[in-house]
């Protein structure tokens, strides 16, 4: 009985590990080289999850009943309520499976993303955690095969049957008695991205591989599998443009805006830079700005901001005056003059400035408004930023049900046909992001197509492990 996962990274892995403990075969085909595996969860380093009391690594309680909440607020609509809250409930038993494979915390980092209560960090990061899923692969007998791209999903008969992989030794058959789908999506694919966005796809940046192209999607899609999602929305965020094209991850990420103005290339304002707390609104700032000329905007701000968010990994470009900092930056001098004089006369502060919470403190008679945290820029020098929009993934893909299976043309599930992670997390949310999710909706869905893959070959009627841990078939230390 064997079970095929498409996909090495963290969705994947999750998979492949509680498929095997499910007492499966497995094999993980993996499209990047060794020093690639993980694909985006390389540039993880936090996972969000519900909690009913804090410990040496989170600030307070998250419950589930808050964690639901912000899904809903952030979201702007989410697709299958049901899923979501699946979600919300199961990821209280994470950190628990995580920590019995390897995975080590730390304490939470400080800056602008005020993470501390609601997100449980990664000591090392994503390549640490996956280093350890990986040793824990290998210690229970499950077969990785590197560079090697699957071309095709074979679905016959209202089921899995194989699937078609080209590698550097040529092309094969591969079968197997179920798959899980944990390939990602299509973000590294400008070409199917411009389909939606027009030329503008071609000036994105995507902050992941560049191998999650949307092949498998693809082939499942055009075999009748149904769909789920807005396929012009995804999570993207803004990212220095200075970045690579491709897999700059989490340190190109910029967290400057609310401490400032955010202009466009004709040097004016286009959004409220203080519209909420950055764990709820940092991912909306990619999408403002692939709507903007030329899909760039710069982030600009003075001297009092410095320490107050996370370091970026380019230095800020560094001027004395308005007119100065313009010429640096190719915009019009007059016309930033005239936006920053026109910010600075309609800032209102009238609360002691609070960093950590919406204090109140706005604009007044300008369009847009900054609602929170507008202090007039009047503190030299300044500095600033050149944004791009950075995609992380995107949201349309595979409609699943509570058992993580993929569902046909009538929405009734495939046969051992599962999916994981960015693939199916347009069943969670539409758009909007809650920072640390992906690794949530990895995590939670690929434990359940897992565990359920593995066990329906064996049981015709399975039960999913839930918060409980799944029986390992080589490891009785395991089942504690």
């Amino acid at each position: 009985m064997t079970v095929i996962v498409v996909g090495g990274g963290n969705a994947g892995m999750c998979a492949a590990l509680s498929a095997r403990e499910a007492g499966a075969s497995v094999l993980v085909i993996e499209r990047g080289p060794f020093h690639m595996r993980g694909g985006n969860s390389r540039h993880t380093r936090d996972i969000r999850h519900a909690h009913d009391r804090p410990d040496q690594y989170l600030t307070g309680v998250y419950d589930c009943d808050e964690f639901a909440d912000d899904l809903r607020k952030v979201g702007g609509g989410i697709s299958n309520p049901a899923l979501a809250r699946l979600l919300v409930d199961e990821s209280a038993a994470l950190p628990e499976w995580m920590a019995r494979r390897g995975v080590q915390w730390q304490s939470p980092l400080q800056g602008t993303l005020q993470l501390g209560r609601t997100n449980r960090f990664l000591l090392g990061g994503g390549k640490a955690m996956l280093n350890a899923y990986y040793r824990r692969a290998e210690e229970l007998g499950i077969s990785v095969q590197y560079e090697t791209t699957v071309d095709r999903v074979v679905i016959e008969e209202g089921g899995f049957k194989s699937v078609i992989v080209s590698s550097p030794g040529g092309e094969e058959e591969i079968p197997a008695d179920a798959v899980v789908l944990a390939a990602g999506g299509f973000e590294a694919n400008l070409e199917w991205l411009s389909r939606y966005w027009g030329e503008a796809a071609f000036n994105y940046h995507v902050r992941g591989t560049q191998y999650n192209d949307g092949m498998v999607l693809a082939s499942l899609v055009e075999q009748g599998a149904s769909s789920v999602g807005d396929p012009q929305s995804f999570h993207a965020v803004a990212i220095d443009a200075r970045s690579p094209r491709f897999d700059g991850g989490i340190a190109t990420r910029l967290d400057s805006i609310p401490f400032g103005i955010v202009v466009n290339r004709d040097a004016v304002r286009f959004h409220d830079e203080g519209e909420d707390l950055w764990p709820k609104r940092y991912a909306a700032w990619g999408g403002l700005i692939a709507g903007q000329p030329g899909q760039v905007a710069y982030s600009i701000f003075d001297s009092l901001a410095i320490g107050h968010f996370m370091p970026a990994l380019y230095p800020a470009f560094e001027a004395a005056s308005v007119s100065e900092l313009a010429v640096m930056l190719q915009l019009d001098p007059a016309r930033l003059e005239e936006t920053l004089a026109t910010f600075n006369c309609a800032c209102r502060p009238g609360n002691t400035l609070d960093l950590a919470a919406l204090d109140g403190n706005g604009t007044q008679a300008i369009t847009p408004p900054k609602t929170n945290w507008a202090v007039p820029l009047t503190h030299p020098p300044l500095f600033a930023f050149p944004l791009h929009v950075g995609v992380t993934f995107t949201y349309w893909g595979l409609a699943v049900d509570e058992k993580a299976r993929v569902l046909g043309p009538a929405g009734e599930p495939l046969n051992n046909v599962y999916a994981a992670g960015e693939i199916m997390s347009g069943n969670i949310l539409e758009r909007g992001y809650l920072a640390g999710m992906g690794l949530t909706v990895g995590s939670v869905f690929g434990r359940i197509a897992g565990t359920e893959a593995g066990s329906a070959l064996r049981n015709p009627v399975s039960k999913r492990a839930s918060k409980s841990e799944a029986v390992s078939p080589t490891s009785p230390a395991e089942r504690s």
